[in-house]
């Protein structure tokens, strides 16, 4: 069985197609700059890369273009080789708990969700209706980021705001990251051969979220409302103190509209760093005297303590704690960084396994009072693998 993963931007497309047979990749890719000048696509498959650029006017003539290209290539040999398609939707509400297969009434949800993810959802539907145009009778799924966290009991998804809020307008936390977060338990779960862990998620990236797991349910995560709260990111400020927002609208003489543009999108590393949205640099500042970037990765790593300090008491304790996404895989500079910071609650970080990169390992010594664990991870995967089990269903 053949599932293609699709998770779309307003002018980017990335694919990854998947034998699920044995869980092979045997394609992935990616479409930039639709609707844009100088479009172009990456393809990688067989150990080959190919990249050109074409005009691309829409999601629809980049579909067409993937769709062209696994054929030309003899990646696949027809278009009846592929039985399903996962999409990833950032914003299910709370309607969907868990995957869902596309028809009018889900297209219709997830377009009525846009409000509370304008950036995400309104491309997530962009890439739904162009392989519905192109592959009418090909079964698709939607994969939500907010539907693992959904097990969130009230304490921890509601706000101390004017209830009513909640009740007219659906003010409350959602969580994102969630297919991710999913996949990390599910794979450390495999590890340990149980189902009944404390688990303290870490999906480090530009975006970045951290969850507290119990017994595979999600208890309680960083990101919020929207995907600006939490943790300090590439260019999102995390949590702040609201009453900021009317302060610069003032001092500044914006609208509130263009305060919020400030921290989704040059705020964070951009923000504190006055150059960079990129860990890597941030890193490469920190070890050469930037006092900018050394203030950055040390308010980065200070708020992802503190979240797993959090949890940490908000589970009793923690079994494992895990290090995903672009620097919870890529860099032992910072799983040390807040290891150390740690070491009070008797968690000891092994520095020569801790030496490592994009690879499944326990990083932790052996008399550590909690495991640590690099989980790279994949959700294109666990979007085929809902995909699969919906279609079989």
């Amino acid at each position: 069985m053949k599932i293609i993963s699709i998770n779309c931007g307003s002018s980017s497309l990335k694919f990854s197609l998947f034998e699920m047979q044995n869980k092979e990749v045997l394609a992935s890719g990616l479409f930039e700059r639709i609707g844009i000048e100088g479009s172009c696509y990456t393809i990688k498959y067989n150990g080959n890369k190919l990249k050109e650029e074409v005009l691309m006017e829409n999601h629809t003539d980049a579909v067409g273009i993937l769709l062209e290209k696994l054929i030309s290539l003899e990646i696949i040999h027809s278009l009846e080789e592929i039985d399903g398609i996962g999409h990833r939707v950032v914003h299910g509400g709370t309607k969907y708990k868990e995957a869902v297969l596309i028809d009018d009434k889900v297209i219709e949800y997830v377009d009525e969700m846009k409000e509370f993810a304008p950036l995400h959802n309104p491309a997530g539907l962009l890439g739904i209706n162009a392989f519905k145009e192109v592959l009418p009778k090909v079964p698709m799924v939607a994969v939500f980021d907010t539907a693992f966290h959904q097990t969130m009991d009230e304490v921890s998804y509601l706000y101390a705001v004017p209830y009513e809020w909640y009740e007219k307008h659906g003010v409350r936390k959602y969580g994102f990251h969630g297919t991710s977060h999913r996949y990390i338990t599910k794979k450390i779960s495999e590890e340990f051969g149980r189902d009944d862990l404390k688990i303290i998620s870490c999906h480090l990236g530009n975006g970045g979220s951290i969850t507290a797991i119990k017994d595979g349910k999600c208890i309680d995560t960083s990101m919020g409302f929207t995907p600006l709260a939490g943790i300090v990111m590439g260019t999102r400020s995390g949590d702040i103190d609201p009453s900021i927002i009317p302060y610069i609208m003032e001092k500044e003489g914006l609208n509130a509209s263009e305060v919020v543009d400030a921290l989704n999108k040059k705020s964070g590393y951009l923000g504190l760093s006055g150059k960079y949205t990129d860990s890597r640099d941030i890193e490469d500042g920190y070890k050469s005297g930037d006092k900018r970037c050394i203030l950055t990765e040390e308010k980065f790593i200070k708020s992802v303590v503190g979240y797993i300090a959090n949890y940490y008491v908000l589970l009793g304790g923690a079994d494992v704690i895990c290090f995903a996404g672009g620097i919870g895989e890529n860099s032992p500079e910072a799983r040390m960084m807040i290891a150390e910071k740690l070491a009070c609650l008797g968690i000891k970080l092994d520095v020569e396994k801790n030496n490592v990169r994009g690879k499944f390992q326990k990083i932790s010594t052996e008399d550590s009072k909690t495991a640590l664990y690099i989980v790279p991870t994949d959700e294109e995967l666990m979007i085929a693998m809902d995909t699969v089990a919906l279609i079989n269903r």
